[in-house]
């Protein structure tokens, strides 16, 4: 059914319903035969993770490490849900430890892209330029085709007042996809940087009709158990004129 009726709502809503079960039962099942393992703790943790449990997905990302100190990817999965936290409570410490976890993680796999993209986006925002170059250049490197972290990138060239680099990082951004209105909005700000105003007025009217679209449309519906992999880009507080 789903290969003769792929945008079927009703295929799409037994499917989703079918598949659901058989990770329920695959994790239920996980549970009885591994009750101490590391994947037991670790699917916990992500359970928790996409409900909003925080603190308890911090314990059992905790014990994961316990278990398996080098287990890959555990410290990032820790920086996040530390992130998200911080997010929830403005904790210094939360943040400060969330910085911590990323750069650990940077140690163990100095190819993980989105610890160095985590780490840039909080220099970003704390408006530490030349750090944030640094670990979004980074990100880069090891995943060219990185396409928040192109975006990210954009944002601090930006704020160093070089669009003619930035330019570049959005359009292979807008390449990479053409329908995330935050690339349009910055393409915007950099045209007028640039003084291109034709340009200017094509990516802000493309921006506007994509952020009418997304807020006419329903919630898209997020995976079961998987939060997401980033921090995404949104834009700024201020519409360019």
């Amino acid at each position: 059914m789903n290969r003769l009726y792929p945008d079927d709502p009703e295929v799409l809503y037994h499917n989703g319903k079918i598949f659901g079960n058989f990770a329920f039962l695959s994790m239920q099942k996980l549970s009885q035969v591994a009750p101490g393992s590391a994947w037991t703790h670790e699917a916990a943790a992500e359970a928790y993770e996409s409900q909003g449990s925080y603190s308890s997905a911090i314990g059992e990302y905790h014990t994961v490490l316990a278990i398996e100190p080098r287990r890959p990817g555990i410290h990032y999965r820790l920086g996040r849900t530390l992130l998200a936290r911080f997010r929830e409570t403005s904790s210094a410490e939360d943040l400060a430890v969330a910085i911590k976890e990323f750069e650990l993680e940077l140690t163990l796999d100095p190819l993980n892209a989105n610890s160095a993209y985590e780490l840039a986006e909080i220099h970003r925002k704390a408006g530490e330029f030349e750090d944030a170059q640094k670990d979004f250049e980074l990100a880069l490197k090891n995943y060219p085709e990185f396409e928040e972290a192109h975006l990210g990138l954009a944002a601090v060239l930006t704020s160093l007042q070089k669009p003619d680099l930035a330019l570049l990082h959005l359009q292979k951004a807008i390449s990479l996809n053409r329908d995330n209105e935050v690339s349009w909005y910055r393409l915007s700000k950099v045209e007028r940087l640039l003084g291109n105003s034709t340009e200017q007025q094509k990516a802000m009217a493309e921006f506007q009709r994509l952020h009418s679209k997304k807020t006419n449309e329903l919630e898209a519906s997020r995976k079961l158990f998987s939060p997401d992999e980033v921090t995404k880009q949104d834009v700024d507080p201020h519409t360019p004129d």
